[in-house]
């Protein structure tokens, strides 16, 4: 039986550890460990979701390696606050974070990481019950998101007030009539809970819900690619220290992900198949077919997500998934803009000072990204526009 929202205790936890307070042990911690191994290997933690894409890619192909630096077998975690607690005390060095998650994580918790690169664009959707046909039949219905901190969150936030919905974080009450309650839920738990009717809908990244569609238990109401243009979900998050103590081990490990992003886009099915639990590490519990339809999906389907307008804007020839590394400060900036209007759970006051083209510079690192990408043949080969600029495109 599926939990409904993530566990408050699950929830407590994740609320210290991105606490100054909370969080200041686990960065002593890591001190400590930086101090006593200043050579260590490339210890990644991820979570089985197709976000952690080109970290297990450049694990099994053995990029690492090849660009001269040690990796150890990456660290499956169940939940996101495994993950960061695993981060900021050191056991791992490269991890994906949610693009918001590092937003507080830098800003809430003070913890000394920065943004790298991205880690793959596009991915996740809105996955709703086989009764909903519009964001407007979401009304006094309950919907799971992944976690209050997340793209997710975001663009769920700003298609409901587009449809005159307000949306709201009620643990007990029920919603009202105009109302559509969000609630935080593992992504393993939403394809039951949408079965078996306790939330109407879930906006996750993949493969939960291609896996709904699998199932036969939902369907894909819209795209998050196909609101907010070719935006980031993930991205590859790493200890300050590390960039500046150990700047060569640091593109090295840069390099290896980037290449991984670059093979993953000209071999998908080889990707959904070294994934999955048939795979030779076992990376995550999904099936080879289950993430081919994420990575390599058929032109059938596009069609029919173009029938159903899961998908409006065609002209923007987006992917379910794409990987291309480049942060684009125009990105962070609205991200920032976009947070400071979005519901969440727990202290965040520290973003009502935040400057968002302050938070560009200042949270993500380019320095060694931009090597890696003229290394793989430039924006172009990531299919990009040449250049690190460009403007968002937001169409709810």
């Amino acid at each position: 039986m599926c939990q409904l929202p993530m566990s408050r205790r699950e929830w407590l936890k994740l609320a210290s550890l991105f606490s100054v307070a909370g969080a200041a042990p686990l960065l002593g911690a890591l001190q400590a460990r930086a101090a006593s191994e200043p050579d260590a290997p490339v210890r990644i933690g991820y979570l089985p979701i197709t976000d952690a894409t080109p970290l297990l890619v450049a694990h099994n192909n053995g990029y690492f390696e090849a660009a001269g630096v040690r990796a150890e077998k990456p660290t499956l975690l169940r939940s996101w606050a495994q993950l960061v607690e695993a981060f900021l005390s050191g056991q791992v060095n490269v991890v994906h974070l949610l693009s918001p998650m590092t937003v507080w994580a830098r800003y809430g918790s003070k913890a000394p990481a920065k943004v790298v690169a991205w880690n793959h664009v596009n991915g996740s959707a809105l996955t709703v019950a086989p009764d909903i046909g519009s964001i407007g039949d979401l009304a006094g219905k309950t919907v799971a998101v992944p976690f209050w901190y997340s793209i997710h969150n975001v663009v769920l936030q700003d298609m409901l007030r587009a449809q005159g919905l307000r949306p709201v974080l009620k643990s007990t009450a029920p919603p009202g009539p105009k109302e559509v309650n969000l609630i935080v839920m593992p992504p393993s738990d939403m394809p039951p809970a949408l079965a078996s009717k306790q939330i109407a809908g879930y906006i996750v990244a993949e493969p939960f819900n291609a896996a709904a569609e699998q199932l036969n238990v939902g369907r894909v109401l819209r795209f998050t690619g196909d609101v907010w243009r070719n935006h980031a979900c993930c991205v590859i998050f790493m200890h300050e220290q590390d960039l500046t103590q150990r700047p060569d081990w640091s593109q090295k490990v840069v390099d290896a992900i980037v290449k991984a992003q670059s093979w993953t886009r000209t071999h998908p099915e080889d990707a959904a198949k070294l994934l999955s639990k048939e795979g030779p590490n076992h990376y995550t519990p999904h099936n080879s077919q289950l993430l081919a339809r994420v990575l390599a999906p058929s032109a059938a389907e596009q069609g029919r997500y173009l029938g159903d307008k899961a998908i409006q804007h065609a002209d923007w020839h987006s992917k379910r998934i794409d990987f291309q590394p480049y942060p684009y400060p125009s990105y962070t900036e609205e991200l920032v803009r976009r947070l400071k209007t979005t519901q969440v759970d727990g202290a965040s006051q520290f973003l009502a000072s935040l400057e968002p083209s302050q938070v560009a510079k200042d949270l993500v690192d380019d320095r060694f990204v931009k090597k890696s990408i003229e290394a793989a043949g430039g924006m172009t080969a990531f299919g990009q526009g040449a250049g690190y600029v460009r403007q968002e495109t937001i169409l709810v």
